[in-house]
């Protein structure tokens, strides 16, 4: 299967071509999911899909990051919401602010205060987040996500109908390691391959420079994407700029997207704004005090209190002041209150102040000014609050750009790049290059001695991937001073341009820890060879989604190793080489000499003794054995410097935040498995009891219908009802909790009664519909039989046996009609029928078979008909022109032989040879004209009306392919008889 799909310039057929190289399309489908605080956006690329934003079961366009269970039933996104209103503990929402974090980390104590009816534990061994629901049942974040990213992947199979496991993640800029390996273990239980993560201000820059490519050029462009959300704000510079890059021997300019600097505020967002009004709205209703219990003791009342303040703050994001209301807030206390946008803004000063840091900090860290910026984009849903708006124009100095959508871009530059990452699209290459936000360093111990002669330990730091270096990249760094087993410590560098309350959020201290082993055997190994060691190489990479990996550990050594190399012949000099060329030319040929006297020796010796042959043996013996002494003289042994390298053990352990251990990883994809199998069964069964209600509702209501009345008895329709009756008190009462089996048996009972009594009504109602159109048929199989059989008999083209066949059943198909019509008009309407519209379409379908049969071989006689014409016309015209020719050469030959004749008498004296010439050329052409008018009587021989085509040209082979029957064309009967019927065969 092979898909094209062509997009670029300002529209999305024309940003790149996507060429699908799978058998089928699973496998091909990729996605991309924009997991945010609030908001999960999905995007997909599909043969024959475009890059879209996948909806959700509500038709809308993005969905809410919460996840509900109640009463054994889980629920995702509005559902979720909705759930959460009623039993708050219950609907887990803002987890991404949790991934990769330990108990302890400020965030989580945020998290706790803005939510504390929620019962978060720490896992006992990974020290990390645990929502308890129960005293049985706890989840971990990274399981939590995992259930939202599996319902996303629902969304976007069902929006493509097809399969789907690739995917695209995106996460903010600022997630460190732990984070990042958070989210990969959380795809992982989810069942998705995450071909790599992408920072969401690259996956908006890469949006915003695929729909410009033509714009980008060797001049550099930096803009500016400031990006709020709901509980974070980042601030990206990017320059766009066309490369050149050589991939598979060929050289290409293509454009690429860098970052060059990054600013942000982890707790800046609409999240806090919105919690300034729940608080707000919450003093409010307790100033009013119309009731004695604290709102604020009530988890249901601020949910309600959560949920209105994020409406509020949309509303007065257009509007100057807005009615917040809310019914039965408490106790069944409602509360109003007009809010202002001034009272709003007054609530968010502190927060508003903190909207430049993110501008400043990219600033520094890419070393501009803001007069180096060409545009300011703003993206993200809070940007389009009024006063942050303001603020921002008033940093820029000039109108903020909004020519990006401010929800989707970052899921749809990431699909892009998983088209381009994946297996089955081709997509015009956009490179994209991401900053590292966290310095890495390597720190390990070596020993050193001190002027006293003691020994001491010092700490060697080495900086790895230094702030701002791109990735993907691969370091090498090597070890030169160590001769055993050692470790060594992976740790964030300096982070002094990071505020002090986000390295306590970051938790940017020890990465890893790193044993090595081995390197001990390894030296005695190849020392006592030896060797020269070279160092200890560990190679290091951070891949497309930024996570670091130690990739192996080497020990190399310097081995010197003997090898053959043949000895350089010494050349002849110029010198000497003329000299006996010279001596040749005086003094004779010696080589003639020697041959004459070997010749001479020859005839001497006695002949048949024998011994000739074997002294050549001897001889060519002898001759082998000196060339080979000759060619080990001329090798000579030489020493060779090679590397060899000799892998080590390693075992990597982290410090920042445990990975799943294999065996908790298996409980956690056990867990989901059987909340998913519970989930599919509970489904089922709520399937199963609607389809035996709705059956029971159809059975009543139309057994009181005349069509069914007529074609079931009073005992049939009493039985049925009866049953009815029974089912429906059943599966309200002890039947309400059964399982799905048992409503499809109780189903099965039901329609045992009642799917005669339907199939009759069925049976009735289409029968008229039914013996028409095989009448229909049966006089379009007459004419077409007629018209066949009053054909020329040089024009025939069905034997007689075929047309005897078709008459018979033709014949047979109108007398077992007529009989069976008269048997269904003796049976009574409440009983089987006699003539099943299945027996009738049988019929139809025997007819039809026959006819098609002559039909297409009517067309290949035809099309045979037809060439054969062509092929004689051509042939008489050939002959035609040859006979002419011979004919008015005959013609100059006797004109030149009677110009030289001599004429004896008047008579002969009168004829003029001119005209004599003429009058025989006459003849020639009428002759001509004969001919040709013959043939083209003999090619315009009239075939059956029936397959006479309105164009003269022969298009016979042209409808045989096509399968389109010429029998009773559109145009057949425009001059002929109207009364033909036109019959589709």
């Amino acid at each position: 299967m092979v898909a094209r799909l062509a997009m670029g310039g300002t529209s999305l057929r024309s940003i790149f071509l996507v060429l699908a190289v799978v058998g089928g399309s699973f496998g091909v489908t990729i996605m991309s999911i924009d997991f945010g605080s609030e908001w999960m956006k999905i995007a997909v690329v599909a043969p024959g899909v475009p890059m879209e934003i996948a909806l959700n079961k509500e038709s809308k366009r993005k969905t809410p990051v919460a996840v509900s269970f109640r009463d054994g039933e889980r629920t995702f996104g509005e559902d979720a919401l909705t759930s959460g209103i009623r039993y708050p503990p219950g609907s887990f929402i803002y987890l991404l602010d949790l991934l990769g974090k330990k108990i302890d980390n400020p965030i989580v104590e945020l998290y706790k205060k803005r939510f504390p009816y929620f019962n978060i534990e720490a896992d006992p061994d990974r020290r990390t987040v645990v929502f308890r629901y129960d005293e049985k049942t706890g989840y971990s974040v990274e399981e939590l996500v995992a259930q939202l990213l599996s319902y996303a992947k629902e969304t976007a199979e069902e929006h493509t109908d097809q399969k789907l496991k690739d995917c695209v993640l995106i996460v903010p800029p600022f997630f460190n390691q732990a984070e990042r390996r958070s989210i990969l273990t959380a795809a992982e239980l989810a069942g998705l391959k995450v071909l790599s993560l992408m920072s969401s201000n690259a996956a908006v820059a890469l949006n915003y420079g695929m729909f410009r490519r033509k714009e980008i050029n060797s001049t550099a462009q930096n803009i500016l994407f400031y990006d709020m959300g709901a509980s974070s704000t980042t601030a990206t510079i990017v320059s766009y700029q066309t490369v050149k890059t050589k991939e598979k021997g060929y050289s290409e300019t293509n454009p690429q997207v860098s970052v060059l600097g990054l600013g942000y505020d982890r707790t800046l967002g609409g999240l806090e704004m919105q919690l300034r009004l729940r608080d707000y709205l919450a003093r409010k209703f307790t100033e009013i005090k119309r009731t004695p219990n604290n709102v604020y003791d009530s988890p249901k009342a601020m949910a309600k209190l959560f949920k209105e303040a994020g409406r509020l703050k949309k509303v007065l994001s257009a509007n100057t002041e807005h009615l917040s209301q809310i019914e039965g807030l408490l106790d069944e206390e409602d509360f109003r209150l007009h809010v202002k946008r001034e009272e709003f803004e007054e609530l968010c000063v502190d927060v508003f102040d903190r909207v430049k840091g993110p501008v400043d900090s990219a600033l520094i860290s890419s070393g501009m000014d803001i007069s180096a910026i060409d545009q300011f984009i703003i993206v993200g849903g809070a940007t389009r609050i009024p006063k942050i708006q303001m603020m921002l124009q008033d940093i820029w100095g000039h109108e903020l750009g909004k020519n990006i959508n401010a929800d989707e871009a970052a899921a749809m530059g990431a699909v892009y790049r998983a088209a381009d990452l994946g297996q089955g699209f081709k997509v015009k290459k956009f490179h994209v290059k991401e900053a590292a936000l966290f310095p890495v360093e390597v720190d390990f111990d070596r020993q050193i001695e001190n002027e006293d002669g003691s020994k001491a330990i010092k700490t060697v730091k080495r900086s790895l991937f230094a702030l701002g270096n791109g990735y993907p990249q691969k370091k090498v760094m090597t070890f030169n001073k160590h001769t055993t087993d050692f470790s060594f410590y992976v740790n964030y560098g300096d982070l002094d341009h990071l505020p002090k309350n986000e390295k306590m959020a970051a938790d940017a201290n020890n990465i890893t820890h790193v044993i090595v082993s081995g390197v001990t055997s390894a030296f005695q190994k190849h020392l006592q060879e030896g060797s020269e060691p070279k160092g200890i190489k560990a190679h290091f990479n951070m891949d497309d989604s930024g996570v670091l990996s130690l990739g192996a550990m080497e020990a190399v050594f310097e081995k010197s190793i003997l090898v053959e190399e043949n000895k350089p012949k010494e050349e002849e000099s110029t010198l000497s080489k003329l000299g006996s060329t010279i001596s040749k030319l005086f003094s004779g040929s010696e080589d003639e000499k020697l041959k004459s006297n070997k010749t001479e020796e020859n005839n001497e010796k006695p002949h048949g003794d024998g011994n000739e042959k074997e002294e050549k043996e001897v001889t060519q013996d002898e001759r082998k054995v000196e060339e080979k002494v000759k060619e080990e003289t001329e090798k000579e042994l030489k020493p060779k410097l090679i590397m060899v390298k000799e892998d080590l053990n390693f075992t990597v352990k982290y410090l920042d935040v445990l990975n799943l251990s294999p065996e908790n990883l298996k409980l956690s994809k056990k867990k989901l498995t059987d909340i998913n199998a519970a989930e599919r069964a509970r489904n089922e069964k709520a399937a199963a009891r609607n389809t035996l209600e709705s059956y029971i509702l159809d059975a009543q209501e139309k057994l009181w219908q005349e069509e069914f009345e007529k074609a079931s008895t009073e005992e049939q329709r009493t039985v049925v009802r009866e049953l009815c009756t029974q089912l429906d008190d059943w599966i309200y009462d002890e039947g309400f909790d059964e399982e799905a089996l048992v409503y499809k048996d109780k189903l099965a009972s039901l329609k045992l009664l009642f799917e005669p009594i339907k199939e009759r009504v069925q049976e009735h109602h289409d029968r008229p519909e039914a013996i028409q159109a095989l009448l229909d048929q049966i006089n379009g199989s007459s004419m077409f039989l007629q018209r066949a059989r009053e054909a020329p008999q040089d024009l025939q083209l069905f034997t007689e046996v075929e047309m005897t066949t078709v008459e018979n059943l033709i014949v047979d198909t109108q007398k077992w009609l007529e009989e069976k019509e008269e048997l269904q008009e003796n049976t009574p309407l409440n009983e089987t029928p006699k003539l099943m519209i299945s027996e009738i379409a049988e019929k139809m379908a025997n007819l039809d078979r026959e006819i098609k049969y002559l039909v297409n071989k009517g067309k290949i006689v035809k099309a045979k008909k037809d060439r054969e014409a062509a092929e004689a016309k051509a042939k008489a015209e050939k002959e035609a022109k040859e006979a002419e020719k011979e004919k008015t050469k005959k013609k100059n030959s006797s004109y030149e032989a009677g110009e030289k004749r001599i004429i004896p008498d008047e008579e002969n004296q009168d004829t003029n040879p001119e005209m004599e010439l003429q009058d025989s050329e006459e003849d020639i052409m009428s002759e001509e004209h004969k001919v040709g008018e013959g043939t083209e009587t003999g090619s315009k021989e009239q075939l059956p009306e029936m397959f006479q085509e309105e164009s003269q040209e022969n298009n016979s082979e042209e409808d045989r392919r096509k399968g389109s029957s010429p029998i009773y064309s559109s145009d057949e009967n425009k001059d002929g008889d109207n009364s033909t019927p036109r019959t589709e065969l």
